[in-house]
């Protein structure tokens, strides 16, 4: 299973302690998003094993010392059970909380690694279900205390939020859970992730998965918001014209808000990282009986001429 060592020899290495750290932050994470389906695949313990496999060349320093060992005797036999991931979980625990790793790292930062490490063992058998969505919101409602107001916890928080509105997530739904989450994962450290495929997702779907499909806007005495950023024009720009027409533009999102405009402008593969927090409230506010119309930057142009 998996890319030998002398594949992958090339790539950026861990050798600083906060390194270290990291590495045994996504382990964890890697660990607990290939079981959320409660079936562990041979797609999926070869990505355990790549985890190792790029870390082998570090076997004789500690802690890789006591952890990969523990992993090949687990997938010797070409499974990993229960108990066999409880002890590398506990095992990782216990070198998380030695004072060399205690000092390099706060909560949130060992939280954000392990979420990043989640979602690459959730997209490790290169699909998602509905069993996997269920329990990263699990993990994200637990962890919202800590997390919330920082990236990427409110962007993902968000599109989630989005997909599970109407209570049932589509096979296309998925493809974009899938582009988006795709983002937090170097595919140079995976053995099954693969970079043409998602960057074939990640043009297709982009923030228009959760505004309104050619959505009617009217603009005497209406309020706008906008988010994001946008290609043809400044938001003051974006303000004055709303403003010429009749509506009212407040840069805040609240219960009054009639349409939230989402920005156009970037990369599709980051089409949520500059706007998390407003697509939120505004689909929570949505979900609470506010009127409010998330649209797309395409629509509002189209609108406007």
């Amino acid at each position: 299973m998996g890319k030998q060592y002398s594949e992958v020899n090339d790539y950026r290495m861990y050798t600083t302690k906060a390194e270290l750290h990291k590495a045994v932050n996504s382990l964890m994470g890697l660990i607990r998003g290939i079981q959320y389906d409660g079936i562990i695949t041979n797609e999926e313990l070869a990505e355990v094993f790549h985890w190792c496999n790029l870390h082998r060349h570090l076997e004789n320093n500690s802690p890789f010392n006591e952890i990969i060992p523990m992993i090949d005797s687990a997938l010797d036999d070409g499974q990993l059970d229960e108990e066999e991931i409880q002890d590398i979980q506990w095992l990782c625990n216990r070198i998380l909380h030695q004072d060399e790793f205690d000092e390099f790292y706060d909560l949130v930062t060992v939280s954000i690694q392990e979420l990043e490490g989640i979602l690459h063992g959730m997209l490790a058998d290169r699909k998602l279900d509905d069993t996997e969505i269920d329990q990263l919101e699990e993990w994200m409602e637990n962890h919202s205390f800590l997390l919330k107001g920082t990236y990427p916890f409110d962007e993902i928080d968000s599109l989630l939020t989005a997909v599970k509105h109407d209570g049932v997530v589509t096979k296309e739904e998925k493809s974009m859970l899938t582009a988006f989450f795709a983002n937090f994962i170097d595919t140079k450290l995976s053995h099954n992730i693969h970079e043409p495929e998602i960057r074939s997702l990640q043009e297709k779907f982009s923030i228009n998965g959760i505004c309104a499909v050619c959505p009617e806007i009217t603009f005497e005495n209406k309020i706008f918001s906008f988010t994001g950023t946008s290609a043809r024009a400044t938001r003051n720009e974006i303000a004055e014209i709303i403003n010429n027409k009749g509506g009212i533009f407040n840069n805040n999102v609240n219960k009054k808000t009639n349409y939230l405009i989402v920005g156009a402008d970037g990369n599709p593969c980051w089409a949520y990282s500059c706007y998390g927090r407003k697509v939120e409230k505004a689909v929570q506010l949505r979900k609470a009986g506010s009127p409010i119309v998330i649209v797309h930057e395409n629509d509002f142009w189209d609108e406007t001429y």
